[in-house]
């Protein structure tokens, strides 16, 4: 079982989402493959909607976005965490969020499974950690769920037991979704909705992103279900 976590803080694993972070990953079994990928340290430029990667299945940007990509497809399960700036993920996640438009109209994340760490200084942690579903959902993945806390003081949170409790057992439970092959029927509108939204949204656009459509046509012949 390979995960991969994405951490988009600007002080890495150093500042507060990567206090708790590091208790998520300390709920994965042992058995679990993780590779950890720290924005601050890579490249990510943000998106200039060229519309090349819709057209080739590869974006133009020379940097570290298709290092990641190739990582995603490749893990069974992810976990995204970053702190909530000004209502919203950090700059980092977003750039990333902005080039992944292949990744989404193409749902390639389908049979995959995200979960989510955020951390404020003072609140608004639902509606970041919603946004973030939206994202995982919109890739075609399943959120196993996510966690979210003001802080407390430098990598100090309140009620942080129990807490810290809570996020190794979100660890623990994106391990046991993957091998169980779990299904949320709460996420199944949602994305079987957006689904449809992208096969013609795909196929409206055939001739101009074939990348696209051959990608269709191979990966998601029939109707969805959902």
């Amino acid at each position: 079982m390979k995960i991969v976590a994405i951490i988009a803080s600007p002080h890495g694993m150093k500042g507060n989402t990567g206090r708790l972070l590091e208790e998520v990953l300390a709920g994965l079994e042992p058995e679990a493959e993780l590779e950890l990928l720290e924005l601050s340290r890579l490249n990510v430029k943000p998106c200039t909607g060229c519309d090349h990667c819709h057209k080739t299945g590869v974006c133009p940007i020379k940097d570290d976005y298709e290092p990641i990509k190739k990582s995603l497809l490749a893990a069974d399960g992810f976990i995204l965490a970053s702190p909530n700036y000004i209502f919203s993920v950090s700059a980092q996640l977003k750039a990333f969020f902005d080039r992944c438009g292949n990744i989404i109209h193409c749902l390639m994340l389908e049979d995959k499974y995200g979960a989510l760490v955020e951390t404020s200084g003072g609140g608004d942690d639902d509606d970041v950690l919603a946004y973030m579903t939206r994202f995982v959902n919109s890739t075609g993945a399943q959120s196993v769920g996510g966690i979210g806390s003001p802080i407390a003081g430098a990598r100090v949170f309140p009620q942080q037991d129990a807490l810290f409790e809570k996020a190794r057992e979100l660890g623990k439970s994106l391990c046991q979704c993957i091998r169980d092959k779990e299904h949320f029927p709460d996420q199944a509108g949602y994305r079987g909705a957006f689904k449809t939204r992208m096969r013609r949204l795909v196929e409206y656009y055939k001739d101009e992103w074939s990348a696209e459509y051959d990608y269709w046509q191979y990966h998601h012949k029939q109707p969805d279900k959902e």
